[in-house]
């Protein structure tokens, strides 16, 4: 068995092809694409958080409205850059979306992917420490936000205060239990994922990580997850890990998803650099008839090694047509490889 959920990148434009032309539909248009999600089976709903850029920003006021309107699904983020956090804040906001969702937030975080803007991180206020650099600084605020997250008081009272205290040091509220049990990193290479299962957090590896060995993409993945899930065991977490994987998959299965997706499927992995000095590999997308697609997804070693797929998803064509694409892949392709 293997959960299944739908990460969106929330790109919206005024293009005539596109159901989401405005940032109004693309947030509405992610509401009603989580509901149509549950009722269909599927286990998370993800976003990613981008800056600087025609696509989802801030998460919580969606994931909040989401978990108002849904009553299972996992919701999440994937990820959330903590170079332009304040930890603290996000303690509060966090809180209360996984609150409201009756505690199904499943937060990614880390730090962050390249920018719209150079060091979009400054205009939000926040500067590495001196000796620091801007991947540190990101880390760094993400140990802050675990600690504070576990509900220890810290912060000295007032003595006359407007309303009573509680005895002791005052933590942030609201509270949400177990969420620091269900916080995300997404790492970019071995040493990071190994880094996260040190500090108790989960892994998310998406369709890219740095490149460091040649190999295929799914092979250097499936390493980094071993990797982690051996990092786990040594640190004594006595909780079970998670790891997820994002893929782009496509079963074609009528003339319109061919239209769309057909040119896909022969795709290989690409090389390349996603920063001047950082070399990186970028897993292909899987797009073929059922029984085609099934083959060539069982030979993808990391997806193996997972236990959550998150399925990338066109979002600009609408949540009718992305509810049939994960459809496809929960009628004709998950039970052919034991996932249903």
């Amino acid at each position: 068995m293997k959960k299944i959920g739908f990460l969106s990148f929330g790109h919206w434009s005024n293009h005539p092809a596109y159901k989401t032309r405005t940032a109004s539909d693309t947030l509405l248009q992610s509401i009603d694409l989580a509901v149509a999600a549950e009722e269909i089976g599927l286990d998370g709903a993800y976003f990613r958080v981008h800056h600087f850029a025609a696509q989802l920003a801030s998460p919580f006021p969606l994931l909040s409205a989401i978990g108002a309107k849904t009553n299972s699904i996992e919701i999440g983020t994937g990820v959330i850059d903590m170079r332009y956090e304040n930890p603290l804040y996000m303690v509060e906001d966090a809180g209360a979306a996984d609150i409201i969702s009756g505690g199904r937030l499943q937060l990614g975080i880390s730090r962050g992917s390249p920018e719209q803007v150079i060091d979009g991180w400054r205009y939000f206020g926040y500067e590495p420490a001196e000796g620091e650099t801007d991947a540190e600084m990101g880390r760094r605020n993400a140990m802050l936000f675990l600690q504070r997250l576990n509900g220890i008081g810290f912060a000295e009272p007032n003595p006359y205060p407007m309303y009573p205290n509680p005895p002791g040091l005052l933590r942030l509220e609201p509270h949400a239990e177990g969420l620091r049990e269900r916080i995300w990193w997404g790492a970019g290479s071995n040493a990071t994922a190994v880094w996260a299962a040190e500090n108790g957090m989960y892994l998310q590896s998406s369709t890219l990580k740095f490149d460091e060995s040649g190999k295929p993409f799914h092979i250097q993945q499936a390493e980094q997850i071993r990797l982690y899930k051996e990092a786990w065991k040594k640190a004594g977490h006595e909780r079970e890990p998670r790891v997820s994987v994002s893929r782009s998959i496509f079963a074609l299965v009528n003339d319109q998803d061919r239209f769309y997706f057909g040119q896909q499927g022969n795709g290989a992995d690409k090389f390349g650099y996603i920063e001047a000095d950082q070399r990186a590999v970028f897993g292909r997308s899987y797009a073929a008839e059922p029984d085609q697609l099934i083959k060539e997804l069982a030979e993808d070693e990391a997806i193996q090694e997972a236990d959550t797929l998150l399925l990338t998803i066109p979002n600009t064509l609408g949540v009718d047509y992305n509810i049939h694409l994960l459809s496809s892949i929960l009628e004709h392709v998950a039970p052919g490889l034991g996932w249903r």
